[in-house]
Formats: C-alpha cells, sequence, structure tokens
C-alpha cells in the first residue's frame, strides 16, 4: 500500500477504535491479574463455544459500528488479492517465520525456568476426548473459523487502516502489539506481539485481509491439531 494514498478516515474512529482494543486488553488482564482460572476441558463444552460465538459476534457488531458509512471493502481490506499465489507463498513465508520465533523463545524460556507460552491461555487441551467429540469440533471451528476471522478485521483489517496514515510500518507495529495485548497473557505476549506484526506486514504486502485470515487459521488450527494427536 502507498503510504501517499492511504486514506484518512478520521481520528474520531481511531480514537474509538483503540478504546475499543484498549478494552478488550484491558479486560484480559484484568481477568489474569483476577487469577481466574480457565477449565482444563474448555476445548469440550459447548457452553465454550456459544459463549465464544456471542462474544465474537459483539466485536464485529463494534467494528461495523466504528466503520459506520466507510467504504467496507476498503477499510477491512475485502478483496482478493492481486495475485494468490504470491501471497500463499508469502504466507508461508510468514507462518514460518512465526514458527521459528516460537521456538527459539520457547527455548530461551526453557533455558532460565519451567515456563511454556503455549499452555499459558489454557485453551489447547493436553489430551483426546472421544466421548466429547461433538463440543470439539464445534471448539475446534469456533477457533478456527470464527476466532481468526473476527480477529483479523479487528486488527490487520479496521485497526491498519486507521493508523496506516500515520505510516503503513507504524500500523503493522501498534495494531501487532495490541493484538498481542489482547490476550491478557504476560509469558507469550511477545510471541503473540510478534505474529501480529508478522501477520500485520502480510496484509500490507498483499493488500488483503484473506491472506492473514488464512494464516491465523491455519496457525490455530495446527495447534488443536497437534495437541490432541500428541496426547492420543
Amino acid at each position: 500500500m502507498d503510504e501517499g494514498a492511504a486514506p484518512a478516515y478520521g481520528r474520531g474512529r481511531l480514537i474509538a477504535w483503540l478504546a475499543f482494543v484498549g478494552l478488550l486488553a484491558l479486560v484480559s488482564y484484568s481477568a489474569r491479574l483476577a487469577d481466574t482460572e480457565t477449565p482444563d476441558d474448555i476445548a469440550y463444552r459447548y457452553s465454550s463455544s456459544v459463549a465464544a460465538l456471542v462474544q465474537y459476534g459483539i466485536m464485529l457488531g463494534i467494528l461495523l459500528l466504528i466503520a459506520r458509512g466507510l467504504p467496507r471493502r476498503e477499510v477491512f481490506a475485502l478483496h482478493r488479492p492481486a495475485s494468490w499465489p504470491r501471497a500463499l507463498g508469502l504466507a508461508v513465508l510468514a507462518l514460518l517465520a512465526i514458527y521459528v520465533a516460537a521456538f527459539v523463545y520457547d527455548q530461551a524460556l526453557s533455558a532460565v525456568g519451567d515456563w511454556n507460552p503455549t499452555e499459558e491461555q489454557g485453551l489447547v487441551p493436553d489430551r483426546w476426548d472421544s466421548s466429547r467429540a461433538g463440543a470439539f469440533v464445534a471448539f475446534f471451528l469456533i477457533v478456527t473459523l470464527v476466532a481468526p476471522a473476527v480477529e483479523e478485521l479487528t486488527y490487520r483489517g479496521l485497526g491498519l487502516s486507521l493508523v496506516t496514515p500515520y505510516g503503513p510500518w507504524l500500523a503493522v507495529i501498534v495494531t501487532g502489539i495490541l493484538f498481542g495485548a489482547a490476550h491478557g497473557l504476560l509469558i507469550a505476549l511477545p510471541v503473540l506481539a510478534f505474529f501480529g506484526i508478522v501477520v500485520g506486514w502480510l496484509r500490507v504486502r498483499t493488500d488483503s485481509i484473506y491472506p492473514p485470515m488464512l494464516l491465523h487459521a491455519t496457525f490455530n488450527g495446527t495447534a488443536l491439531l497437534v495437541s490432541v494427536t500428541v496426547a492420543a
């Protein structure tokens, strides 16, 4: 995206978006500081999927309210990349960079203590429970389809478009850090922020929200499938 051609969508909308994602981060960290414990079987509860679906529905509604009156296809980057082969190649490169960074960070943490960024959020199951496969499938669909779509529309869609007039790379960094903060994690924050920055880079390079959604869905889906496969 050409920095000089980036449209200015209004400071008021930017402030509203920053307040929205700041509130998401505040709620997440408040729950973390309150030591709210995540159930070990969250991936096997239909209630988890229903609650997540409601949450993402509210998020999408707020996004549409902030973007009211704007050209949605442009502000959310709802158009195909100029070249899908190139976009997929960049997505693979970005995904590899994320995996390498996560591995290096995990090794660094292992050298100084028994800290595991993956287990901090508590969403990945540690075993396969075939008796509750239906609930797991529902959770899998939320995590691999709904969550990536809404989160990408929030940060690499509307967020990136609103911050880009101040500089595309500033937008990539700011939205990446805020994406990481929205998860309310401490140990995993650097990895999540790096994830957000890399996916933001992918959005800028492809000028489309679809490659970031695909990468995000692949990452989430792989993490869930690996967790239950290894446990099995």
